[in-house]
């Protein structure tokens, strides 16, 4: 999973991935590496597998990761290669989702690139670069459909439809995302590698002393705009974030509940981020090692055997499933079986977030 940090110049942008990579290196159960120089990976904060963990006593843990991608910064007429446009959206084509910083504080120190905070006009200015490049993008597809439906084809004759009611919903200033599409009309759409169908998690960066108060006017105007889009809103403070993470485990719970947070923004983005694309984790636990695994919502039992391995899934017999709550509440894994909890399901079981699965398989 690939989130895309993106943003205007000093709206935040940079100061959140710095916490994100720093984070990811202080918490000694989380995994942290540098893919390359912009791409930082960190743990899916994961509560169960410290309650397995105590159960199990395994040499490892590993939790499921998640890939945060410094994007370059925008300038307008990225669309047309300004500044680094190429780069940006060469970028941002390669990730899951997008997170979009929003500069929703004022501060005379941090000069903002249009002069004054604006948080709607920050949005329409790289909603309206993405939009442009697929508007460019659709003119190439919208054209060749065109041809090919010269043919009698009727399967072009929809498929060029379809394409004229989307380049039209571009021009009118609107992203992909937001296009009622059928069921049918999705089938045109898998191979459109559209900016602005992409799902889109706004982080509304905030100052720090108005993380525990009522929410800025700037923030509502957020809410507003991602309502009309389809998109989530996350409110966090990427100072905070960053004094985070040069904290331990045990301070940074103590600075949260100072500051009457239950959780950091991170982990608020991450979790954000799991539902924008639908994900979940199943989990896998024995004395060698607790593992949390990503899968698609809906995905069936082999499916989600062959994240492990492919011969799992092409020797798939069946799965030993128990729920993650009565393992708990049974104290053993041995004891959840005599009760009749652990449960062996077949090669239509459609996996459920927290199960703890045992896969037999045969190859």
């Amino acid at each position: 999973m690939r989130l895309g940090i993106v943003g205007l110049p000093n709206v935040g942008k940079s100061t959140l991935f710095n916490a994100i990579t720093k984070a990811g290196a202080a918490v000694a159960n989380y995994a942290f590496c540098t893919i390359e120089p912009n791409v930082g990976v960190v743990a899916v904060p994961d509560s169960r597998l410290g309650s397995l963990a105590e159960m199990y006593k395994p040499e490892k843990i590993t939790p499921a990761t998640i890939e945060f991608v410094d994007i370059a910064g925008l300038v307008r007429g990225a669309s047309k290669g300004e500044g680094l446009g190429n780069k940006f959206l060469a970028n941002i084509r390669e990730v899951d989702a997008i997170v979009h910083v929003v500069r929703c504080f004022d501060d005379e120190d941090v000069m903002h690139v249009d002069g004054q905070t604006d948080p709607a006009r920050d949005i329409e200015t790289i909603n309206l670069e993405l939009i442009l490049s697929d508007m460019e993008y659709m003119d190439r597809r919208l054209d060749k459909a065109r041809k090919l439906m010269k043919g009698g084809d009727k399967k072009h004759q929809a498929e060029a439809a379809f394409f004229e009611r989307l380049t039209q919903h571009l021009e009118a200033g609107k992203p992909a995302r937001t296009l009622e599409i059928s069921e049918e009309e999705k089938n045109y759409c898998d191979d459109l590698f559209l900016l602005t169908f992409k799902p889109v998690l706004y982080a509304a960066n905030i100052n720090e002393d108005e993380l525990s108060g009522p929410e800025p006017d700037y923030v509502k105007t957020v809410r507003d705009i991602a309502a009309d889009e389809k998109a989530e809103v996350v409110v966090i403070s990427a100072k905070i974030e960053e004094e985070l993470s040069m904290l331990d485990d045990e301070e940074k719970q103590l600075f949260l509940q100072d500051l009457g947070l239950e959780e950091s923004g991170l982990d608020k983005i991450v979790h954000a981020g799991y539902d924008l694309l639908g994900l979940m984790s199943y989990l896998t636990a024995g004395p060698q090692e607790v593992r949390a695994w990503t899968i698609e919502k809906g995905t069936k039992a082999p499916q989600a055997a062959g994240k492990i391995h492919s011969d799992f899934e092409r020797g798939f017999i069946r799965a030993e499933v128990v729920n993650y709550s009565d393992l708990m509440a049974s104290g053993t894994y041995a004891h959840a079986r005599e009760k009749g909890l652990v449960r062996s399901e077949g090669k239509e079981y459609i996996m459920q977030d927290g199960d703890i699965v045992l896969f037999r398989f045969n190859v």
